[in-house]
Parts: structure tokens; sequence; C-alpha cells
């Protein structure tokens, strides 16, 4: 039997406009609040201090406005579901990146002006269809806004930790940014003897091996959307969460070690 080819995921582009929206604001409520204590401490992101990672969202925001202000590109090279796996070459970059816009303003300023042109361009583009000429290579901003509410995401979880904050994650921004890393793991590991469950929000199946067409498939993955987020980030790994109970797996392939982690 030919395997089964998955349907592109698609998100609701007004819902995902929305989240990012929301979740930079989120952040940005929270930056203003840090203390110099916190702002010095280890992000937990290589030598990345607190400072340096709330600049990165900065950079984020910033950045998405940037790409609507060039001239659209001609056509799409990257969707989001490629994206996680094509982001590493992009680590010492971004890094730089994060380091000019601290040194650029007080973390306040940044993200005012950041915050700012994110929400002037956002209305001046409406439709998702634009292809945006980006670093990582050329994305529809439908695709690109995903992106960056994982970013946000992720980048939330990062600072909760590292500066002991409690800052929301909005729902929506939370599904998405589960979906879409799940899917990245079924697209780097195609097959169907594991299916990984991410309740509420994702099931994917993945991993090259004798198929299932009813009832329990082979072998089973589940655990919960911030732990595979952390998984699927390298933020934690997966003997770490086996042993903690944060995760379950059965079935003799549900060891999701050496896929792990889908973007760095």
């Amino acid at each position: 039997m030919a395997p089964r080819t998955r349907r592109p995921r698609t998100y609701d582009a007004v819902k995902i406009r929305a989240a990012v929206t929301a979740q930079f604001g989120h952040l940005a409520d929270a930056v203003r609040e840090l203390t110099p204590e916190q702002l010095a401490r280890p992000a937990g992101l290589g030598d990345w201090t607190v400072a340096d990672l709330a600049a990165h969202v900065a950079w984020i925001a910033d950045s998405l406005a940037a790409g609507l202000a060039r001239p659209p590109a001609a056509v799409p090279e990257l969707t989001a579901v490629e994206w996680p796996s094509a982001t590493a070459s992009l680590a010492g970059k971004i890094s730089e990146a994060a380091k000019e816009t601290l040194a650029g303003a007080p973390l306040a300023e940044l993200y005012e002006r950041a915050g700012a042109r994110m929400a002037e361009q956002l209305a001046a583009n409406p439709v998702g269809s634009r292809v945006l000429h980006l670093w990582v290579g050329d994305m529809t901003l439908a695709d690109f806004l995903v992106t960056r509410a994982v970013e946000l995401t992720v980048h939330t979880d990062d600072l909760n930790r590292a500066a002991g904050l409690d800052v929301p994650i909005e729902r929506q921004a939370l599904a998405a940014t589960t979906r879409l890393l799940a899917d990245a793991l079924a697209l780097a590991a195609p097959g169907g003897a594991v299916e990984v469950r991410i309740p509420p929000f994702a099931v994917v199946q993945c991993i090259e091996g004798p198929r299932h067409t009813r009832g329990t498939p082979p072998g089973v993955v589940e655990t919960d959307p911030l732990t595979w987020i952390r998984l699927a980030t390298g933020r934690t790994r997966w003997a770490e969460a086996l042993a903690d109970a944060r995760v379950t797996a059965s079935g003799e392939r549900a060891d999701l070690a050496a896929l792990l982690p889908v973007m760095s």
C-alpha cells in the first residue's frame, strides 16, 4: 500500500495575527517590569542573558515589520512547516542581531518602537499571500506569522523560566506552536509506526515501520503542549522528560531521542 500523503495544515490567519500581537503585548508589559538583577540572569540559551533574550523578542517584532516594509519577493521558497529545520544555520546571525538591537536603545523604547512598527505594517498588509524577502528564505506573510507565533511562544516560556515570571501564553499561539513543531517532526521522519499525541492541540504520525488501520498504533507517544515545545526546541531532553513522567512512550519505535530537537 502506498503511503498516504498528508495535506498541509492550515491556520486561521486572523486568529494568528491577533495572537502574535497579543503575545508581543504580554511580553512588552513583562519586560518593562524586569529588574536589573533579572535582566542579568542567564537565559539558558547559550551565553545570552535575560536582557539579550528580551532584545531578541523586540527584534522578532521589528523583523516582521522590516520584512513587510521591503518590496515583496516573487514566490515563496519556504513553508511554515519547513521553517523549523531551516533556522539552525541562522543561529549566529540571529544572536548578533539581538546584541545589536540591545545596544540600540533601552528595552522599553525598543519594545514601544517595534510594537508600533509591527502594528503599522500589519494594518497596511492585510493579505496573507504577500511574499516576504527574509534571511531564512522567502515566505508568505501568512506562513511567516505562524513562525512569529512560534518564536513568541517559545521565548515567553524561556523568559518565564529564566526570570521567574508568569507571562501568559495566548491559547492560539500555544496551539499553533504545538501543531507546527509536531508537523515538523512528521515531515522529518515520515511514516505511520508511531502516533504522537499532544492534547488538546495535535496528533501526528511519524517514523517508518508497521502501519495500523484501526485501533491503537504500534507506538504511541503522549505529552502536554509545553513539554512538547521544550522537547522540540531542545530545552528539555527526551530522557529527562521520560524520567520525570512528563512524556509517556510505548512501542519499540517510540523513542524520539534521535529525532529531537526539530528546531534549534
